[in-house]
Formats: structure tokens, C-alpha cells, sequence
């Protein structure tokens, strides 16, 4: 890469013309390395605490659970739920709910942390609400 000299105290118009002299593959990497600089400036850092809520927050029900409730749910609404089966949605349906719960409780110290209520920080998420289960 050319070294190209410039004076110690730059205008932004000066800085202009310096960066003019680079050729076509120089400037398409000095523009990407602009962008970076700036989008490190402008996008908020989260700190750790927060990062860990998120990724806490973003992992909802886990897997195994939230796909035995739905065929639970699915056998209750064709009708073929046995009782045993009836007991089993019981359960699943508290421990969903246990995790939604402590879901909302992060969602709430998140919201402490960025200084912003609730509401704004699950329409900032786009989060949306679990669809009721009796439809």
C-alpha cells in the first residue's frame, strides 16, 4: 500500500484530497474501515450484564419442552387427549409458564439497565406475545 503524506492537522477537506489519491481497491478498503469506525460510534455497546440478559431472554422454552406442549395442545383441540395426557399439559403448561415468567422478570432488568420502560423495550425487541393456547 503507497504511504501517502499528509500534514499533521487535517481539515475534513484536506483529508478528502489525501484519501483521493488512492487507487479503486485502496478506497473500497479505506470505505469499509470508515463504515466500521463509525458503526462502532453510532450502535450502543451493550455491557456484559445486558448481553447475558439477552441471550438468557432469547433462548425462551427450551426445545423438547415446547414441542411436546404444542403436540399436547394439538391432541386437546382434536379432542384425542387422554387423561393421563390431560395431567402431562398440566405440568408442561406450569413449567412454560415458569419460564415465561422469569423471561418477563430479565425482560424487566433489562429494561432497568437501558433506562427505558418495558413496553419500549419489547416493541425495541419486537417481541410479540405467546398466541393463546385455548383457541
Amino acid at each position: 500500500m503507497p504511504t501517502i503524506q499528509v500534514e499533521a492537522q487535517l481539515s475534513p477537506e484536506e483529508l478528502l484530497k489525501a484519501i483521493g489519491q488512492l487507487s479503486a481497491p485502496e478506497l473500497d478498503a479505506f470505505a469499509l474501515r470508515v463504515l466500521a469506525l463509525r458503526a462502532e460510534r453510532v450502535a450502543p455497546r451493550l455491557s456484559a450484564d445486558a448481553t447475558e440478559l439477552l441471550r438468557i431472554i432469547n433462548q425462551g422454552v427450551p426445545g423438547e419442552l415446547q414441542q411436546r406442549y404444542d403436540e399436547l395442545i394439538a391432541r386437546r383441540r382434536a379432542g384425542t387427549l387422554t387423561p393421563e395426557g390431560h395431567a402431562e399439559l398440566l405440568s408442561l403448561t406450569k413449567q412454560v409458564e415458569q419460564v415465561d415468567a422469569h423471561r418477563l422478570e430479565l425482560l424487566a432488568e433489562l429494561a432497568r439497565l437501558r433506562q427505558v420502560q418495558l413496553k419500549t423495550l419489547i416493541q425495541q425487541l419486537g417481541l410479540r406475545p405467546r398466541p393463546h393456547d385455548d383457541r
